[in-house]
């Protein structure tokens, strides 16, 4: 039997309230991408009432990253039972230890292609998130969890774009504009990096 192609995947990364969800769901209608999103995938273990979800619960609810082999194996169950080959993984890794893991148990398996990464200005995150949190019900769309978030990103997740950026797969969209226009600029990078609809 001859070998099968490996699963292209594109990680998303930005900060809290970036943007990632509402651009991903265009590359997902546009190039056919299965969305997976690290985030839902951990809030659906931690309703499912399973062995990690009290632990999942505590993290999501300190501003913590949750343990990364917990994520990655979410995310692998994901990809294979999707039975796709072409991911967007959002919001992940989120730091060295979720790339060191993601690297050691999935990077044989897959082809990273890229980082796809929204970049926003602090003060415009903050006044998203507030506005979502007032009908979002997510008990992280609030001022303290909000800033928790972004100290997180800003200490764990920067170092993870630049060591992508370092190996030129860091592709950065600036955020700050109106959907469209981002849309129009992710469409863009997709095709100038050999990914077609």
């Amino acid at each position: 039997m001859a070998a099968t192609q490996k699963p292209t995947v594109v990680f998303v990364l930005g900060g809290p309230g970036a943007g990632k969800g509402t651009q991903c769901a265009n590359i997902v209608k546009h190039f056919g991408f299965v969305h997976l999103s690290a985030g839902d995938l951990l809030r659906a273990e931690q309703a499912s009432g399973s062995r990690h979800g009290e632990l999942i619960n505590t993290m999501i609810k300190e501003g913590k990253i949750v343990p990364s082999e917990i994520t990655v194996g979410l995310l692998d169950k994901a990809m294979q039972l999707s039975g796709k080959n072409k991911f967007l993984i959002d919001g992940f890794p989120r730091n060295e230890e979720n790339n060191n893991a993601w690297e050691k148990d999935m990077g044989h398996k897959v082809d990273m292609k890229f980082v796809l990464w929204f970049e926003v200005p602090e003060q415009v995150l903050e006044e998203r998130l507030l506005k979502r949190g007032e009908s979002s019900g997510r008990a992280d769309d609030n001022l303290t969890s909000i800033r928790k978030r972004f100290n997180t990103y800003k200490e764990q997740t920067m170092p993870i774009i630049n060591y992508y950026d370092g190996q030129s797969k860091a592709v950065r969209i600036d955020g700050n504009r109106t959907p469209e226009q981002v849309w129009d600029d992710v469409r863009t990078r997709f095709e100038e990096r050999g990914i077609w609809p």
